[in-house]
């Protein structure tokens, strides 16, 4: 199969043979090959409208001010945009890579982030990724000089992309076969929706796929954060209306007229009504462009005045008054579904009253719900990552940094920055910093007697050994400033008793470092 774009090659060392396929954690419509090169079907009217209208709703959502204000408070604590630092930083303290290596990665992670221009429009990407729960970006490279790495960076409409997972297996033989897929991408500029068929087949390394990681019970969609509000933002709606209709309806005085009928027969008492009803809802109207003066009858309604007939012997005619509705200020069952929709999408109720001021206290004062509404905006900031993380590995493996097989343990040791402007959470910290350098000055008189520094540094300091061998080395670093100045080249040879390590300079750069470090450590 021909499929548009470039794709990785990745070695097939660590795809051991299994009878079931990887979990669907990313809502990719599954489709079956029934032999042949041409003769796979999938069905896109299907599976692709149902996700295309949830997201349709995901953007309806946001036009309600409620949610909208929630968005906003959301938006705004998880990207930080300030003048003074950017919005999001990468940190390679825990790679072990040379200083010329992590000054490579660090630039291009700013390349990446030129290329999402994410220091202007980080809010509204993020804001898209929240609202619709994914975001996809189209890799375009140089075919002619692929080191050159990415090129450009183009957003594509969720409802016009679709990642699909056709299966294969060999359905020639009545034997179990082990089960085989292939991934990619499936576009059409009309939308997946449309009428109009169509739509190109995508390599799955051209595209960048970020998602929420919320799906389905069936796992066949991906839901987004705004999911769980759904229900609680159509109760709302479905109230505020039905308030404003019982306002109108009940908010006029009606009149009530008691018409005195005598012992006039049923049907003369109800025409007798009808033309005192007739005399009294004459209305005279005055045209003014053509100066005639007509006489509209108005119909009666539940709007206006109850006639009722009175018999003999009761009391004559009466006009009385029937008061408009006595509850119409009690907006109760509003405010508690307004707390429903917010309590959904995981924003404090301190932050959306206008009345309640913001306050700033020790870190014993902050309220259970703000340290929620923290851990939940570190969640999201986490799982976003996978979009620096997905266009950096595309970028390295193409400038030939690193391969495709060093990326996922390379990964781990990676780490995705973002500029934090939650009071709450430096409070919080500060605070346990002081606390614990308190302590250590009530114990340092017994430091060397009955506690060793060691037990003081990770018990008191909360030091891991990690943390304990940077600052040690970094602290030995200070002493050694002014030191003989000799090269790592030099080191390495003295080291290594004078072997300088082979090298292919076609090798990816990750690769290199990794034997001149073994060469360092005596390991070559």
């Amino acid at each position: 199969m021909k499929l548009f774009g470039f794709s990785i090659e990745r070695t097939k060392q660590g795809d051991l043979p299994a009878f079931a396929l990887p979990e669907n954690s990313d809502g990719a419509t599954e489709s079956t090959s029934a032999g042949g090169a041409f003769a796979s079907y999938l069905d896109l009217e299907g599976t692709a409208k149902s996700e295309a209208d949830l997201v349709l709703k995901y953007r309806e959502m946001t036009q309600h001010p409620e949610c909208d204000l929630g968005i906003e408070n959301i938006i705004q604590e998880a990207i930080v945009t300030n003048a003074s630092e950017p919005p999001v930083t990468i940190d390679l303290s825990h790679t072990n890579l040379s200083d010329h290596l992590q000054t490579k990665i660090v630039k291009e992670f700013e390349k990446v982030v030129d290329l999402l221009d994410f220091n202007n429009l980080g809010y509204d990407v993020f804001r898209r990724w929240y609202v619709e729960g994914r975001v996809y970006y189209h890799i375009i490279i140089d075919p002619n000089d692929i080191q050159a790495g990415i090129q450009e960076l183009r957003m594509i409409d969720a409802l016009k992309i679709k990642k699909v997972r056709e299966v294969q297996t060999d359905k020639s033989t009545q034997e179990f076969s082990l089960p085989n897929f292939l991934e990619y991408f499936i576009y059409n500029p009309n939308g997946l929706i449309s009428s109009e068929g169509g739509g190109i087949k995508i390599s799955a390394d051209s595209i960048i796929h970020c998602h929420s990681g919320l799906m389905n019970s069936g796992k066949t969609m991906i839901q987004s954060y705004l999911h769980k509000a759904l229900k609680p933002l159509n109760q709302l709606s479905m109230l505020e209306d039905a308030v404003i209709i019982y306002r109108i309806a009940r908010a006029p005085e009606r009149r009530i007229f008691y018409i005195d009928v005598g012992n006039l027969p049923k049907q003369k008492a109800e025409q007798y009504l009808r033309d005192i009803m007739t005399r009294y809802k004459n209305k005279l109207v005055y045209d003014a462009s053509t100066g005639d003066v007509s006489d509209n009858r108005r119909h009666q309604s539940m709007m206006e005045d109850y006639w009722l007939p009175r018999r003999e012997g009761g009391r004559g005619t009466e006009i009385t008054t029937l008061p408009g509705g006595q509850n119409l200020g009690e907006m109760d069952d509003v405010e508690y579904f307004k707390k429903k929709l917010y309590q959904a999408m995981n924003v404090p109720l301190s932050r959306l009253e206008a009345d309640t001021p913001f306050q700033l206290g020790r870190a014993s004062e902050i309220s259970r719900d703000e340290l929620k509404f923290s851990r939940f905006i570190d969640k999201l900031r986490n799982r976003f990552s996978t979009l620096f993380y997905q266009i950096l590995e595309k970028q390295l493996i193409l400038k030939n940094i690193t391969s495709a097989d060093e990326w996922p343990e390379l990964k781990q040791r990676i780490k995705i920055i973002f500029a934090k402007d939650n009071h709450f959470t430096e409070l919080k910290d500060a605070e346990l910093m002081q606390d614990r350098i308190n302590l250590l000055r009530d114990v340092e008189e017994y430091t060397g007697k009955y506690y060793s520094k060691q037990y003081v540094r990770k018990f008191i300091l909360r030091q891991t050994d990690e943390v304990q061998r940077e600052i040690d080395q970094q602290m030995k670093d200070e002493k050694d400033a002014d030191g003989d100045g000799q090269d790592d080249d030099d080191m390495f040879a003295s080291v290594s008793g004078g072997k300088v390590p082979e090298i292919n300079p076609s090798e990816p750069l990750l690769l290199q470092s990794n034997k001149v470090l073994k060469l360092k450590k005596g390991k070559i």
